[in-house]
């Protein structure tokens, strides 16, 4: 248990380590935050934006690997895996595919939930008693769909998710989604529509977070690289990292996409992999939604903001490749097109990928790193970052001040990596 004088170290300058931060902070503890870059600069930066409640299955669904298999080398596909040789990859599609099954997604789901809901919560607790500006809106959500017969087979999806887990959608047939959303094209399937899910701009909440850290005292050091912990005696001491040394009573690796390379350093190997998204941000339109937008059928959505609008997602597994894929850009306004009356305004303000840091089970590693008993990880959050960060960020300050957890912490175990996989 560490006391309220103690040093803590967090490596990892997104919403993840920001919320790890922040919770740790707020119990009185004086904090360092490191990051390799600049602090909210990574995929806490241009994503989507979304808090999410309504996201509580996993990817890892009966028949999704199925799916994938069949449109992971079309360079069209929302989900595409650029080909080359990486046994660390196939291994991970391997162990991904395994649990593409009932019993496993619902053990997930039971995982993302709680985060979930947690996050959900305490996001409205931050928001408002901070008073930070980052355009928080809670309008809800709607999963939309091109096709009447996809949008009645989200029933069952919706059945299942309402009786696992108290999460379910209103049902918004075609012609009352043209009256519900007037900037979406006539004839189209229908909608589920999730009113409890709400949307900021990240960028700002980014920025927003640091002037409340900075004002709790957290030292936050930039474009930081951290190499090594000095252990002794089964406690690291120390961070080196490319400023110089630095000491700590704690530590905890919110590395995202980057965890791999900390294999050695954490004393395992984590099986994440960099899922790279895209987004493309403009005014918004003259006709402009009201409602963030999910199409489900061409995994791509939209938010609009105060400020402006953003169309983003896709997933592509190309490695660490830092090059902007236009034609992964174009498969967004395409699909845009599709849905809606004014899919795109210009100019265009930015183009954007970020790296998402995919679990082959879509949960996330919250625990103890086998290196040293006082190492963390908090890493792994997959497409669900920003949601579940401000619940992530309160357990890891329970499990470090030897506090109740207020979820099960048991769920985000490492012990999961050796399970026969599992």
């Amino acid at each position: 248990m560490t006391q309220d004088s103690d040093q803590i170290v967090v490596i990892g300058g997104g919403v993840i380590g920001g919320m790890c931060a922040w919770y740790l902070a707020k119990s009185g503890r004086q904090i360092t935050l490191v990051d390799r870059g600049r602090f909210g600069g990574g995929c806490s930066h241009g994503n989507c934006g979304y808090i999410s409640p309504s996201h509580v299955l996993p990817l890892t669904t009966p028949g999704g690997m199925q799916k994938a298999l069949r449109s992971m080398l079309r360079g069209d596909s929302p989900f595409y895996i650029k080909p080359r040789w990486s046994p660390a990859l196939w291994r991970w599609l391997w162990n991904f595919a395994r649990r593409c099954n009932q019993r496993d997604m619902l053990a997930a789901a039971a995982g993302l939930h709680h985060l979930l809901q947690s996050s959900k919560e305490l996001y409205r607790e931050l928001i408002t008693g901070e008073k930070l500006n980052c355009e928080w809106q809670q309008v809800g959500l709607l999963f939309v769909y091109q096709d009447e017969h996809e949008f009645h087979e989200f029933e069952k999806t919706n059945a299942l998710t309402e009786k696992q887990f108290g999460v379910f959608g209103r049902p918004v047939d075609g012609r009352a989604l043209e009256a519900m959303e007037p900037a979406l094209v006539s004839g189209l399937g229908g909608a589920w529509y999730y009113p409890d899910d709400s949307h900021l701009r990240p960028d700002l909440l980014m920025s927003e977070l640091k002037r409340i850290l900075l004002g709790r005292g957290v030292r936050i050091v930039e474009n930081c690289h951290c190499d090594q912990f000095i252990v002794e005696g089964g406690v690291a001491k120390t961070a080196k990292t490319s400023q110089g040394e630095i000491s700590g009573d704690c530590f905890v690796a919110a590395t995202g996409a980057w965890t791999p390379q900390w294999n050695q350093l954490l004393g395992c190997r984590v099986p994440i992999q960099p899922g790279k998204g895209y987004s493309i941000t403009m005014p918004r339109p003259s006709i402009c939604p009201t409602y963030p937008l999910i199409f489900e059928q061409h995994r791509v959505a939209i938010t609009p903001l105060p400020s402006c609008y953003r169309i983003g997602s896709t997933m592509e597994f190309a490695g660490y490749d830092s090059s902007l894929n236009e034609r992964r850009l174009k498969l967004l306004t395409s699909a845009a097109r599709l849905y809606l009356r004014e899919p795109f305004c210009e100019p265009v303000l930015e183009k954007w990928y970020g790296w998402r840091p995919m679990t082959w089970d879509s949960l996330p590693f919250i625990d103890r790193a086998p290196i040293a008993n006082n190492v963390w990880i908090a890493a792994g959050h997959n497409m669900l970052g920003l949601s579940t960060a401000t619940g992530t960020g309160k357990l890891i300050a329970e499990l470090i001040g030897g506090e109740p957890p207020h979820i099960d912490a048991r769920q985000y175990s490492l012990s999961r990596i050796n399970r026969g996989g599992r």
